[in-house]
């Protein structure tokens, strides 16, 4: 099951033309992407592992304009998870609507804070990823 988060539209989150602006929704995936790793409870996790996540790409779709005082709703899944790298997949819907506003597949990787080099997913840290695919 996917986590749930939800961000109002504020007039700040426009362009020009009244609707929000596309290098926001970057920002909303992101909160949404926080907001799961701190109810999950992994931001202390990789916090004492050293381990941060890097992005190292986003596809994302804009399907529909998302207007002031909307309030969005993002669900954020894992998608898969590879030998150095995952993918989250992350879909922003109006809230109690079926209305898709944009998705996106973002994919990263687990870097060592010490060595500056990503890790490979296995072990715990795979074990810690995997139980996402089932949520």
């Amino acid at each position: 099951m996917p986590h749930l988060t939800q961000i109002k539209v504020r007039g700040y989150h426009l362009d020009i033309y009244q609707h929000v602006n596309n290098a926001r929704y970057l920002e909303f995936l992101e909160e949404a992407r926080w907001a799961y790793l701190e109810d999950c409870g992994d931001v202390e996790y990789f916090t004492s592992q050293r381990l941060a996540w890097v992005i190292v790409n986003i596809n994302i779709n804009y399907r529909n304009a998302a207007t002031n005082g909307q309030t969005l709703q993002i669900a954020t899944q894992f998608s898969k998870i590879g030998g150095k790298s995952a993918v989250i997949h992350q879909v922003v819907t109006v809230a109690g609507t079926d209305t898709v506003v944009a998705d996106a597949d973002i994919t990263f990787v687990c870097l060592d804070q010490r060595s500056g080099k990503a890790v490979a997913i296995e072990g715990e840290l795979l074990a810690r990823l995997s139980k996402h695919l089932t949520d």
